[in-house]
């Protein structure tokens, strides 16, 4: 029986060494989190506060969020800090912007376990330092109580019916900007610039950003604005309002494919590998139609019923990445000069 007492003892000892050794390890794992974003992201509306608080209950991980203006901002704060990086995920980085953020190498790959869950044509980083977990369409968004005809293409913009009838917005500090100008240079390739001069009659105003840009269409000011095709669908979902509409293209239309992905260097690495997995969770996905106003990368989940009103088009344009990084400043200028003469 003292032998038994005594062997009893030494497993006693070793069970609470073990358990010991595993309580101190998991006090010095890190429960922090820093994440850059977009502002209508994190915003009161948007899709992070309810990710945010929902990932710090389960990982009990506290999140600090930093909004920086948008995708293009945030990407370019990253690279001014990145010999001393504070953010441990960048979430916003989209395929337009894919090459620019690989160029400067300020993110390390992570292949999340959840990755199945998505579409390979909405894997837009084969290098996986960026993963997707949401996609939309820019289109052209109407007043149905002003234009019952509406266009169905980017050439039926020029038609002299619709002078002072579009609002746009700046391709240097707007990532739908952006979105439209690359639109137009897929569809015109080098007579882009062409395009924009003969489309300049029909413009309205161009604004720094969207919010700034639907605002003024929502108030009247012009009967189409640029957005995204899921535009209608907040409409209808919040408002039960039907009166605006996307104007499908049957030529296609841009697609911009978000991506999350971590910083090189994080403090933080286990923390932001848990988060990319957790935002890409059935239960999570569900967030995104209605606050984001995009489509879940996990493509099997059954949309709301308000996105009856958010038409996918048939045909998708898209540019290289790589292209975009070699010739996006030369394509501003000509962009530029095309508004301005």
């Amino acid at each position: 029986m003292r032998k038994l007492s005594s062997i009893v003892f030494v497993i006693a000892i070793i069970g609470i060494s073990i358990f010991s050794f595993f309580s101190k390890k998991d006090s010095n794992e890190s429960t922090e989190l820093t994440i850059y974003a977009y502002d209508s992201f994190v915003s009161e509306w948007g899709p992070g506060p309810a990710i945010f608080s929902a990932f710090e209950e389960k990982y009990g991980i506290k999140i600090s969020v930093i909004s920086a203006g948008d995708a293009g901002q945030v990407l370019q704060k990253a690279i001014i800090e990145k010999d001393n990086p504070r953010a441990d995920l960048l979430i916003g980085i989209d395929n337009n912007l894919l090459a620019k953020a690989l160029s400067e190498d300020i993110f390390e790959p992570y292949k999340s376990k959840n990755l199945n869950k998505i579409p390979e044509e909405l894997l837009f980083d084969n290098t996986n330092n960026l993963t997707p977990f949401d996609y939309g369409y820019f289109s052209i968004i109407y007043d149905s109580e002003k234009i019952s005809n509406p266009p169905a293409s980017l050439m039926d913009l020029l038609k002299p019916e619709y002078k002072n009838s579009i609002i746009l917005m700046d391709p240097r500090t707007s990532s739908p900007g952006l979105g439209f100008l690359l639109w137009t240079i897929a569809e015109y390739g080098e007579g882009f610039a062409d395009y924009w001069e003969k489309l300049m009659p029909s413009v309205l105003t161009i604004t720094d950003g969207w919010d700034s840009g639907y605002g003024l269409f929502t108030e009247g000011e012009a009967p189409m604005v640029l957005s995204y095709t899921t535009s209608p669908a907040y409409h209808a979902e919040y408002e039960e309002n039907y009166r605006y509409r996307t104007a499908i293209f049957l030529s296609g239309h841009y697609m911009q494919i978000e991506g999350i992905g971590i910083v090189k260097n994080s403090k933080n690495r286990k923390n932001a590998e848990l988060f990319i997995d957790f935002i890409l969770e059935d239960t999570i996905q569900n967030i995104i139609p209605l606050t984001n106003w995009m489509y879940p990368v996990n493509t099997h989940l059954e949309l709301p019923e308000s996105f009856m009103y958010a038409p996918k088009p048939k045909t998708t344009l898209i540019i290289d990445s790589k292209k975009i990084d070699r010739q996006l400043v030369g394509w501003i200028e000509e962009w530029t000069s095309a508004v301005t003469n």
